[in-house]
């Protein structure tokens, strides 16, 4: 036996125990990621803001609110249903030194797929809800069955069918969400556009 015999076959086992340990790690590995995927742990990450709204809260419970303006953070937040706008804008990182937080209510409960915008100081109107000095359109997020009656060709039926589609769906984000109210048509909306706002 020469001398380099032995350290021919210390290498060889060296190489055998550390493809071992690679093979099992490898097994190890693919078994772990198989558990995960038999057993459905592949859980989203929370984490805010969220990116890419599908229209649905992913968790029953929850809701979707876009945050933007005088915020230190804006973007898409998940919220708790519960939540009210002083949660929206504490999940967006807070409020800028700019902001105008006379021209918004911090107490109001927000609804899933609201947008809510913070204004800056001296924009009046920037807030949705909130109408520029001598705007005497009628707030269909804010107005009473009394108020919707003053509206052309609305009567007692189709008002409580405005609130009762308001009470089911949250905000109006925009006029044209009176399409989805049975009984208006695209001549009642034509008719209505210039009287109303959101």
């Amino acid at each position: 036996m020469t001398a380099s015999e032995p350290a021919s076959g210390s290498s060889a086992r060296r190489r055998l125990s550390i493809g071992a340990a690679v093979v099992l790690a490898l097994v190890v590995l693919s078994g772990a990621v198989g558990m995960g995927i038999l057993r459905g742990q592949a859980a989203p990450v929370e984490s805010l803001p969220l990116a890419g709204d599908s229209g649905e809260s992913a968790v029953a419970g929850e809701l979707y609110v876009h945050v933007l303006g005088e915020v230190e953070k804006p973007g898409l937040y998940l919220l708790d249903l519960d939540a009210r706008l002083v949660d929206a804008l504490a999940a967006a990182g807070g409020t800028t030194d700019a902001a105008d937080l006379q021209a918004v209510n911090l107490a109001r409960v927000v609804t899933d797929g609201e947008q809510i915008v913070v204004p800056p100081l001296g924009v009046p109107g920037a807030q949705p809800g909130a109408a520029p000095p001598g705007d005497a359109r009628l707030d269909l997020n804010a107005a009473d069955q009394a108020a919707l009656e003053t509206l052309p060709r609305i009567g007692p039926a189709l008002a409580a069918r405005i609130i009762a589609w308001r009470d089911e769906n949250g905000r109006f984000q925009s006029v044209d969400d009176l399409l989805a109210v049975p009984g208006i048509g695209e001549k009642m909306l034509a008719g209505l556009r210039d009287g109303v706002r959101v």
